[in-house]
């Protein structure tokens, strides 16, 4: 009888390539891994792994094996969401993942929602960057995590895991009202330093600018082709999307800041340190006349995530359900798929 443990610790080898990062993401010695692993083979009775170089790589069989631990996995979730449900009241830890803007604008208000209806459940929330949601949710580290995906970045299918749609975010190049020093300037166009609109300040959410119906998106982020760029660090898919925007523009941005939090960014900004690309909830809030605000048509799409055969799970279906009903009224209407 094959073990489900050692099951679970040949899924995660076919997606992280190494006995090591298997080990540093499931808390355990390499050499454990490697025994784990070593007695799954001798259960299945032929070779399921074999090595090329430092890194392992599954045989036919092997991968085989990794579709079976798929559906084995997905139903044990199953049994564990009937047997929540069969207990009846929610009880115990929920583990969220987040990112910062939906955690500052959305997850609070669910929470409130959650403790007033489910008092026994424990929420924990952890902000988790978009791209390290799936080793987490697979290890067990969460239980459910909002991700997000853009226009420029789409979202890979992650084996194992189930993402359903939140909701659809503008997007907006922000940059210095009064314009950046390094910027050509085409005058006229919309977004050129020094040209005055109805983009400029900083809104509400409800009350952002609507797409210009002059140039394209590309236009626009060429009139910045020479300023200097704002954008997340690299490994988010923040900055991964700024730049590929850029590049789809027909340019590559010059970087001169790299930071995370969107208030800091806007405040660069405001400062005539650069210019970036912000999604909706990134600049929500009290108006900066600093700021000039030009919407684009891309768009971030954020949905909730976790293992496959765990939306039943009344936790899950219940933070799912209060995250929804959180959902500010100009965001619900976008559904695409995140």
């Amino acid at each position: 009888m094959l073990d489900v443990r050692r099951l679970r610790l040949l899924r995660e080898l076919a997606r992280r390539g190494t006995i090591a990062a298997v080990a540093e993401a499931l808390s355990f010695s390499p050499s454990a891994v490697s025994q784990q692993l070593g007695v799954l083979e001798r259960e299945a009775g032929l070779p399921l792994l074999e090595r090329t170089g430092r890194r392992v790589r599954l045989t036919a069989a092997g991968q085989n094996l990794v579709r079976h631990a798929e559906a084995v996995l997905e139903r044990l979730e199953q049994a564990d969401a009937d047997l929540a449900e069969a207990r009846g009241g929610l009880a115990g830890a929920l583990r969220i993942g987040a990112f910062p803007t939906a955690t500052r604008a959305i997850v609070p208000a669910a929470l409130v929602a959650l403790a007033r209806r489910h008092p026994g459940l424990e929420p924990m929330v952890c902000e988790t960057d978009p791209a390290a949601v799936a080793h987490a949710l697979r290890a067990g580290d969460l239980d459910v995590a909002l991700v997000h995906s853009y226009d420029f970045v789409p979202a890979e299918r992650e084996p194992g895991l189930t993402t359903e749609p939140l909701y659809g975010e503008a997007m907006y190049l922000a940059e210095p009202a009064g314009g950046t020093p390094e910027a050509p300037g085409a005058p006229g166009a919309p977004g050129a330093a020094g040209t005055p609109g109805p983009e400029a300040g900083r809104p509400p959410a409800g009350d952002l600018p609507q797409p210009p119906p002059g140039p394209d998106q590309d236009a626009v982020l060429r009139a910045h082709a020479r300023s200097p760029w704002i954008t997340a660090t690299p490994g988010t898919l923040c900055h991964t999307m700024t730049t590929r925007a850029c590049q789809a523009a027909g340019f590559t941005p010059r970087v001169r800041h790299q930071v995370d939090e969107f208030a800091t960014v806007l405040a660069l900004v405001a400062a005539g340190q650069g210019v970036a690309v912000v999604p909706q909830l990134g600049v929500a809030g009290p108006a900066d006349p600093a700021v000039r605000l030009t919407r684009l048509v891309m768009q971030r799409r954020t949905g909730l995530a976790f293992r496959s055969g765990a939306g039943t799970h009344p936790a899950v279906a219940a933070f799912g359900a209060a995250l929804r009903a959180a959902v500010p009224p100009d965001l619900a209407g976008s559904r695409a798929e995140a």
